[in-house]
């Protein structure tokens, strides 16, 4: 898995060679690995409150992505609002019922069900999720009647192979936690209302209601702060569904990891730790991870939440995502000259040292992810394209243009993957070397 050496490297690789020999028993391992994982970030210095940034996780360049040929229009599908969830308190930032869009599978996809989690990053403070409250992230009021249904959520079988006769489902996310947060109290000055759990709640309720409560076949994906809901909610989603059901989760662009910046700070945990406290998420982190770790902020954090996650994981995700970049590796607070600025917003415009910064950023994603590559049941899709959320991107998802790791697009390795046609363990080279990514970017 790991493309170059360090002495954090070795390290974990170490406690990957006794799991994988049987040395150890995995127990021991996995503790073990998560406080190599903990040490390894600790920050060096202390953080500057007056240096924090809002990291919304919603702002991305703009990007040429090549035209998708196709006679077919692009599917549009109605929003269904849940106001009866109104009187349980399963509401948005603002108070204002939360939404999904369900588009009904047929033929033989029609007792299976895809629910994809909206993305759009997350809220730390009061003024952040107040702004949040006046836009489609924090209020339904704020949505459209209609969404596209793009990529994952086509039914168009030559742009979505595998999946497009399924019930699909995108869960609006209005709540600025990834469906966590769960406070009674509604503050009195903003009316700020922090219920993600509750929605996350109320939702699945519905769509069991409609039926998927007989679902044969389930997927829960999701994109960016979906994709960490997806990691969180997982094998909450398999419990809610019938013994007999196939069960399966793909977070994608989700993998958001613990680590320091290039000035030796660790901001990203620091405001993880701020939202957690905010929106009173701790008690609805996954308890195999909270009861272990010090820290249960720690378990919003994909890395530490895979070793104990039952339910099979196909992992999307670039090992160059732009928004990590930006935000973890390289966030403004750390780069106060502007050295960087070029670089974070378009790869091709990076230093040869920046690329080297990079690569060591991403070899430790890669060693972040062991637990899935040594899992019998475990997928990844870890290309090196500059690109955050690639799974309902019709350009990205599949294509005659999308990038490919082993000649498969993103679609054809998720089908192989969910159907057991093949192995799908792909882990990408460094960049520049995968021709098949598109990253012009202007």
């Amino acid at each position: 898995m790991v493309r170059t050496g360090t002495a954090n490297t070795a390290s974990i690789n170490w406690l990957f060679e006794m799991v994988r020999r049987g040395t150890a028993n995995t127990a021991s391992v996995n503790c073990a690995f998560i406080g190599v994982l903990i040490f390894i970030t600790m920050v060096s210095r202390p953080i500057d409150a007056h240096t924090l940034f809002q990291y919304h996780g919603a702002s991305v360049a703009t990007k040429e992505l090549p035209h998708v040929n196709s006679t077919n229009v692009v599917l549009l599908v109605n929003i269904t609002l849940l106001n009866n969830a109104v009187s349980k308190g399963a509401v948005c930032l603002d108070g204002s019922p939360p939404a999904y869009h369900l588009h009904r599978g047929f033929g033989p996809g029609a007792n299976n069900w895809l629910v994809h989690m909206e993305g759009g990053g997350w809220c730390y403070d009061t003024l952040s999720c107040s702004q949040r409250a006046n836009s489609p992230l924090g209020s339904s009021l704020f949505m459209g009647e209609t969404v596209e249904f793009p990529g994952i959520l086509s039914d168009v079988p030559s742009q979505n192979p595998d999946f497009y006769s399924w019930n699909r489902v995108m869960v609006r996310y209005c709540d600025g936690s990834s469906f966590t947060g769960d406070v009674e109290e509604v503050d009195p000055t903003s009316n700020l209302h922090f219920r993600g759990q509750r929605i996350w709640q109320a939702v699945m309720e519905d769509l069991l209601a409609q039926g998927m409560d007989k679902a044969q076949r389930a997927l829960l994906t999701g994109c960016s702060a979906g994709g960490v809901t997806t990691y969180i909610h997982c094998d909450r989603f398999s419990d809610l569904l019938p013994r007999r059901a196939k069960v399966k989760c793909m977070p994608d662009a989700g993998f958001f990891i613990d680590s320091k910046d290039i000035s030796g700070a660790n901001q990203q945990r620091f405001l993880v730790n701020q939202m957690i406290t905010l929106h009173g998420s701790s008690k609805h982190l996954p308890a195999a991870c909270t009861s272990r770790l010090t820290h249960p902020s720690l378990c919003f954090f994909p890395q530490y939440l895979l070793h104990w996650i039952r339910t099979p994981l196909l992992v999307v995700n670039s090992a160059y995502d732009p928004l990590q970049i930006r935000f973890i590796l390289v966030p403004s607070a750390a780069d106060p000259n502007n050295y960087w600025q070029n670089c974070k917003m378009n790869i091709t415009e990076c230093a040869p040292w920046q690329l080297k910064i990079m690569e060591e950023f991403t070899d430790y994603l890669i060693n972040a992810l062991a637990p899935v590559y040594y899992s019998k049941t475990g997928g990844l899709f870890i290309n090196s394209c500059f690109a955050h959320c690639q799974t309902n991107i019709q350009a990205l998802w599949h294509s005659p243009n999308s990038p490919r790791l082993s000649s498969k697009t993103i679609a054809e390795a998720a089908g192989d993957w969910f159907f057991r046609r093949s192995v799908v363990k792909y882990i990408d080279c460094p960049y520049p070397c995968d021709s098949t990514c598109n990253n012009n970017f202007t």
